[in-house]
Order: C-alpha cells, then sequence, then structure tokens
C-alpha cells in the first residue's frame, strides 16, 4: 500500500491507497506522528510520498524515512511520467505537479485543464503530448475577500458562501457577489479560451473552494476531488517501479 502526504497552506492532507484505490482518508490542522502510527493500515504500507508547500518537521520526515520501504520527497528533480515544459521548474509548486499527472493519467493523450481551487487558484494545461506547458496562479476566495477587509478601511470580512447571487443588495453580499462572481468569471473565461484553441479539451476541478462553483459552472467540467491523491499515487509507483 501507498501513504499519501500532502502539506498544504492551510491543513495536512493524508491517503492511502490500495493499488488505484483509496481506502483511508484524513485531514489535519497539525499532522503529529501519532496520527500516522495510528492509521489503521499502516502495517500493509511500504511506500511513502510527501508533497509540501509548507515546512515539514524533522520528526515525521525522520520517521517516514526510518519506518518504510521507499520513502520519496517530492521536487523539481522526482521523476514523473509526464513533461515539464515550465520554465521555472525549481519553482513549480509540488502540489500543481502532483495535480497535472492525476489529470494526465486520468486523460492521457489528451488536452486538460486543471483548475485547483485552493487558497489561490491555479489553471495548468497538459497537452496531448503528455507535457505540462505551464498556467496562471490567482488569489482564491478567502484571499480575496481578506485582502478587500485588510486593505480598506470599513469593509467587513465576509465568509464565502456557495449560495451567491448576480448583484448585491448590501455591503456584505456585494462584497461576496463580487468576489465570487469575479472569480466564475474567471474560470468560464480560461476555459472558452482553451476551448477555441483546443476543441477537444477536457477540464478538471479540484481543490477545497470546488464546492462553491461546480454546480454553476454553465461548461462541462469533471470534478475530482482527489485529483493530487490521485497524481501523488502515481508519482509514487512510478518511482517505485523504475528503481
Amino acid at each position: 500500500m501507498n501513504l499519501l502526504l500532502d502539506f498544504g497552506n492551510t491543513n495536512t492532507k493524508i491517503a492511502v491507497y490500495n493499488n488505484n484505490e483509496l481506502v483511508d482518508s484524513h485531514i489535519f490542522n497539525e499532522l503529529h506522528i501519532n496520527d500516522i502510527k495510528n492509521l489503521k493500515h499502516l502495517s500493509s504500507i511500504n511506500n511513502v510520498i510527501l508533497s509540501s508547500v509548507v515546512s515539514c518537521k524533522d520528526e515525521i520526515r525522520n520517521y517516514l524515512r526510518n519506518n518504510f520501504r521507499n520513502f520519496i520527497v517530492i521536487n523539481s528533480n522526482t521523476a514523473i511520467p509526464i513533461e515539464i515544459k515550465y520554465k521555472s521548474k525549481q519553482t513549480l509548486g509540488n502540489d500543481r505537479i502532483a495535480t497535472a499527472v492525476g489529470a494526465n493519467n486520468i486523460f492521457p493523450n489528451t488536452n486538460v485543464l486543471v483548475i485547483d481551487m485552493g487558497t489561490a487558484i491555479t489553471f495548468d494545461f497538459i497537452n496531448s503530448n503528455n507535457q505540462f506547458v505551464g498556467g496562471n496562479i490567482s488569489p482564491g476566495v478567502s484571499l480575496r475577500l481578506q485582502s478587500l477587509h485588510e486593505h480598506t478601511k470599513k469593509l467587513p470580512l465576509v465568509k464565502k458562501d456557495k449560495n451567491f447571487k448576480f448583484i448585491g443588495s448590501d455591503t456584505n453580499s456585494a462584497l461576496l457577489y463580487g468576489v465570487e462572481n469575479g472569480i466564475l468569471f474567471e474560470v468560464e473565461g480560461y476555459i472558452n479560451k482553451l476551448k477555441k484553441e483546443h476543441e477537444t479539451l477536457k477540464t478538471i476541478l479540484t481543490g477545497g473552494d470546488t464546492f462553491l462553483f461546480e454546480k454553476i459552472i454553465k461548461i462541462p467540467i469533471f470534478v475530482e476531488s482527489n485529483l493530487l491523491f490521485q497524481g501523488l499515487n502515481r508519482i509514487l509507483d512510478y518511482n517505485v517501479k523504475n528503481n
């Protein structure tokens, strides 16, 4: 079995895969060694991959390195089953690499747009030659709402809500609708632009804020909440097989 760990900006997610099947997953505000030791499939896990956009404690790294047969920390030099055409490969986020691999695993030899709606929103394009071409990064919902609150004197901090309309009727709704409609138009704009260039384009939506938009995007999309884990699992299997 494979253990996958993703240290993100907001929390830490872990998952256990048996071949290509997700058999266990957890989300932690802060991960501790005992959280790993208490996994119900621990004795069956041989391979581990760690993806981190924030620092991971040395004690956790050492535990993983010393207690499992194969331990991989994903970075710009990690072998992956797609080609990276991104010019600044060293600064390409591990999460973007993983979701690109996950998307390519679902739709090989296909033009795919991956929209990851998290703290930041990433728009990444993988072409039909199985190449990660590049993408863009934009502030996510919470970042936009927080920025409006912190960089103005009187605007309140508004919580995100999937029940948003088009025109706000007060300041709170004006902020919420402005931010969330802005992102909706942004997402649909990216999809429409790439569809004009690549008629067979597939679009995958993933990330924690997907629930805000998945029902109202007026363009055919695929929603895959575990896309990052699918990619990490594919990368781990690829490295174990080729080592």
